[in-house]
């Protein structure tokens, strides 16, 4: 036992040498190729510097490193176990007794903690990196005015509202609205305010609105009541669990939240009416990570520890990278399922993983003869 652990310990640390190195390659390949596109489109930005282009392709680089990371664990746990194999270590082991899941639970619970690494220490620091890339990339190359802006300049939203009922909700409708430093500013605010079963108490219109300190301050406001003629109230206040910084990051994309944000601000966009469907699934693909990295780890081990005199070795590695390839495309396609609505979040995101973990124990299981 105390053998197999040794042997273990020392397949693991050459499985995550050849990991992170195929994780830092690959990286900076891709980064590369975003360097050059950037360049690319900076080319008619004379005010744009190579400094910025190469700013902003370097504040995107832990959100490649998260994106590439499955592929990584793939691609270096064969080489590892390639080289592992061709030099006999492997067949030694195996000769003696050692049972490969013996050996290979370490390096599977390496890549595990990779991808429990990524997932609890990497998506924080990348989601504040690519939240800053964002703002840099439609500041100085795309010329945009803002995620308020583009979604047209209106404001639909749904809050809580104790005000008239205890368990009441007040729908918003805001035009021309403006992000103003820490405030929302926007004009012909209507706020109708409904009661648990969905009747209406009441309807308020203001001609100027502000969002600031969790609440709505109104000017020119009136109230309207059902068989009663308006009432001219001028200034009125509603508080709110919203922000101005919320709001905003309700528009953009889930990728510029921490892992440890999103299940507050998820209860906080189903509150408000916004739809949470691509953050709910980039929170589970984010907690299927670890999964996904451990798959991968697994096919690497399947497809990479064939004995060479038997032949076919470039074939089983080449077999091995097309079947991580696949199962990352499809983990992919689940992804763009689940946005759309098709499939449930949950089921989007753990199910590649899932179903190719069981694939690959049973490759091991039938290669395995001891």
């Amino acid at each position: 036992m105390k053998f197999a652990l040794t042997l273990s310990a020392y397949i693991a640390r050459q499985f995550a040498y050849a990991a992170l190195a195929m994780l830092a390659g690959l990286s900076m390949l891709v980064m590369l190729f975003d360097f050059i596109e950037l360049l690319r489109r900076a080319s008619q930005r004379p005010d744009v510097s190579f400094g910025l282009v190469a700013g902003i392709a370097l504040l995107r680089l832990p959100y490649y490193m998260l994106q590439i990371l499955p592929f990584a664990v793939l691609v270096g746990g064969i080489i590892a176990f390639w080289r592992l194999t061709r030099s006999s270590e492997l067949i030694v082991a195996r000769a003696a007794g050692v049972s490969a899941w013996h050996f290979l639970s370490l390096p599977v619970a390496a890549a595990i903690g990779l991808g429990l690494a990524a997932t609890a220490g990497l998506s924080p620091l990348s989601s504040v990196m690519f939240a800053r890339a964002t703002a840099l990339d439609n500041v100085y190359l795309r010329h945009t005015g803002g995620t308020l802006a583009i979604s047209g300049g209106q404001l639909w939203l749904r809050q809580a509202d104790a005000g008239l009922d205890p368990h009441g909700i007040a729908i918003i409708h805001a035009r021309d609205v403006a992000l103003q430093g820490k405030v929302i500013a926007a004009n012909d605010l209507s706020v109708f305010r409904l009661d648990a079963g969905d009747h209406l108490l009441s309807r308020v219109e203001a001609q100027h609105a502000t969002l600031r300190s969790r609440a709505w301050e109104m000017s020119g406001a009136r109230t309207i009541t059902p068989d009663h003629l308006p009432v001219l109230v001028g200034e009125l206040k509603l508080p709110t669990e919203l922000t101005a910084r919320r709001v905003q990051e309700s528009f953009q994309s889930p990728e510029t939240l921490s892992v440890w944000a999103l299940p507050g601000f998820i209860r906080l966009l189903d509150g408000a009416g916004f739809s949470s469907v691509r953050h709910r699934l980039h929170f589970q693909s984010l907690l299927a990570l670890p999964l996904l990295c451990g798959t991968m780890a697994l096919v690497a081990a399947g497809f990479s520890m064939r004995q060479t005199r038997r032949g076919g070795v470039a074939r089983m590695v080449g077999s091995g990278v097309a079947a991580g390839f696949v199962l990352f495309t499809v983990s992919k396609v689940a992804e763009e399922f689940g946005q759309s609505g098709a499939l449930p979040a949950v089921l989007a995101a753990w199910a590649p993983a899932a179903a190719g973990m069981l694939l690959a124990v049973s490759l091991l299981l039938h290669l395995e003869d001891g």
